[in-house]
């Protein structure tokens, strides 16, 4: 019982030493939201195919090279575990949502111990040819050292709108253009 009081007077003494001594406070983590809206020159059905993993590899270019996890063979469905090579970084990636009736996808993934990024895509007919899609990104640092990621990725996510419709139009020119069987 000594051993306890003996033990609660030397914290109580060290309680106004330790008031003083200023704690640093946490950097704060960033969280950025960036959106854009493009109009993908076909009906949704044929849209919504090039925004799985999988379909964006025909117009994504070199970059975007799944490695899928989950399924074996690789399929654009709900629950899809994928890596993509991020620079120096490798990121997992999960097909949260895949709704095709609700014309609503969304994909989380993260860069671990920098940050985790959602991709919200919703879709909406703008005649039975034209569908037009906006693309939501959320990113959110987990470290310091991921506020320059976040920082840096959604500055090129406040200019991917044209750099995606470029590629998506002339994808959908390359196989109009290819000879039909």
């Amino acid at each position: 019982m000594k051993a306890i009081f003996l033990l609660v007077a030397v914290a109580a003494s060290a309680l106004p030493a330790l008031a003083q001594t200023p704690i640093a406070a946490p950097e704060s983590l960033l969280h950025l939201s960036n959106s854009f809206d493009l109009v993908v020159h076909a009906p949704y059905a044929k849209t919504a195919t090039l925004f799985g993993p999988e379909g964006e590899r025909a117009w994504a270019g070199k970059h975007w090279n799944p490695e899928f996890i989950h399924p074996q063979p690789a399929a654009d469905i709900e629950g899809a575990v994928f890596t993509i090579q991020h620079g120096p970084y490798k990121a997992v990636w999960v097909t949260t949502l895949s709704d095709l009736s609700a014309r609503h996808f969304q994909y989380v993934f993260f860069l671990p111990g920098l940050m985790v990024t959602v991709i919200d895509v919703r879709f909406k007919a703008v005649n039975e040819n034209s569908t037009g899609v906006n693309v939501v990104y959320t990113r959110t640092a987990l470290t310091p050292e991921g506020n320059e990621h976040v920082a840096t990725m959604s500055e090129g996510d406040r200019t991917a709108g044209p750099e995606w419709q470029k590629s998506i139009d002339d994808y959908l020119a390359e196989i109009d253009r290819a000879p039909k069987p």
